[in-house]
């Protein structure tokens, strides 16, 4: 803990954007509402302009992520929980299910095979907050349901080896708070999610789905026992509705959230693509490691390194004052640190997810600037300083 801290004072720099939520996230560097001033506003996105633009989007978000060619790229309604959802109620009952979930959104979506879906055939391995499921027990002729990255616990895959590439199911995989920040094994991968609104820190309510040959197969040969929602059919005449994946939505999407993605993904551009927006969130991780080292009173949710998210960073309180207090009183604890932050203007939206064992949250993704990470962190010392009991 920093000298400062200890005596009480207010750290004398401050993050020049405070904003470290975990979604919606960060605009871009230098971002202002002028980069929506091309946005199609009044005009029908099934226009020619309306057309290209969303196409553009699909082309443009294929090559930055380097999808393979024959891979279909869609943007679809209801942000990365539309993806997933159109993904499981489409696909899943053709063979038996292994499903993995270590936090929040991936119980979201066991709730939806098991309770919601109701596949008998479905295998469940659960890891607590903070650590993987034993993803060795994959079975390859299964499909297979998994975060890449738990935005609510801070835990990622580490790498895609134990999907072997002479699967027989599909590997679905909701990468939302992975995807532009993590290098995702594409061969391994036959559905992938996510929402324009975290790493790129887009406006929300759009998803964007990505379907490997071997998942246009199986919605070509496949109709699940039950109904199916509109805003979920990907088929016509059992075969695919090309145009998904061309720029024609299923439903009306907001064209100045286009407009917005459009301009994340210039930007995205102009620092090195892929691996430049890679780099910033692993310069922001390293930032908060170097911090954790010496703070005496934090450390990561996810104590394995290898498994250690570089966007959703998840810190843990370890001081004895804290771990002592029941989980009523822990919780009022991070309500106070993350009031004083917010009321000091230095760090907002911060607090540990809901549902997760009370703690921080500190977005990492390329959006933030290691310069605010590195003016955060004196900060939650002062505030730690302040509440400790």
């Amino acid at each position: 803990m920093t000298e400062n801290a200890q005596s009480g004072k207010h750290p004398a720099v401050r993050p020049a954007r405070p904003f470290f939520s975990s979604g919606p996230c960060a605009k871009r560097p230098g971002w202002t509402p002028e980069a929506l001033k091309g946005a199609l506003v009044g005009r029908s996105h099934r226009s020619k302009p309306g057309k290209t633009k969303l196409k553009d989007a699909i082309e443009r978000t294929k090559k930055l992520l380097g999808v393979p060619d024959g891979y279909r790229c869609g943007i679809v309604p209801a942000s990365d929980t539309g993806a997933v959802e159109m993904a499981l109620w489409s696909m899943l009952g053709a063979r038996p299910v292994d499903l993995f979930a270590w936090e929040s959104f991936s119980e979201d979506w066991v709730t939806d095979t098991v309770k919601q879906l109701k596949i008998k055939d479905a295998r469940i391995f659960k890891a607590p907050y903070g650590q993987l499921p034993d993803l060795g027990q994959y079975n390859p002729a299964h499909d297979a349901v998994f975060v890449w990255n738990g935005t609510t616990s801070g835990v990622k895959v580490p790498a895609g080896d134990w999907i072997p590439a002479s699967r027989e199911g599909l590997t679905i995989c909701d990468a939302t708070s992975a995807a532009f920040a993590m290098e995702l094994p594409w061969d391994k991968l036959d559905v992938v999610t996510f929402s324009w609104q975290k790493v790129l820190g887009g406006e929300a309510a759009h998803g964007v789905l990505i379907l490997s040959p071997r998942a246009v197969a199986r919605l070509e040969s496949y109709t699940p026992p039950w109904p199916m929602p509109k805003i979920f059919r990907m088929t016509k005449g059992g075969k695919i509705v090309e145009g998904i994946f061309e720029g024609e939505t299923i439903n009306t999407p907001s064209m100045v959230a286009v407009e917005d993605y459009l301009d994340a993904l210039s930007w995205a551009e102009s620092i090195g693509g892929l691996k430049g927006l890679i780099k910033r969130s692993n310069d922001n991780l390293h930032a908060l490691e170097q911090w954790v080292a010496g703070a005496g009173w934090a450390g990561f949710l996810a104590q394995n390194a290898a498994i250690r998210s570089n966007t959703s960073v998840c810190i843990a309180v370890t001081d004895p004052s804290f771990t002592a207090l029941s989980d009523e009183a822990k919780a009022d604890a991070i309500k106070k640190m993350c009031s004083l932050l917010e009321k000091e203007g230095v760090a907002l939206d911060i607090a540990g997810y809901r549902a997760a064992p009370p703690g921080l949250r500190i977005w990492c993704g390329a959006t933030v600037d290691t310069a605010d990470i590195e003016a955060l962190t004196p900060w939650l010392d002062w505030a730690w300083s302040q509440i400790k009991t």
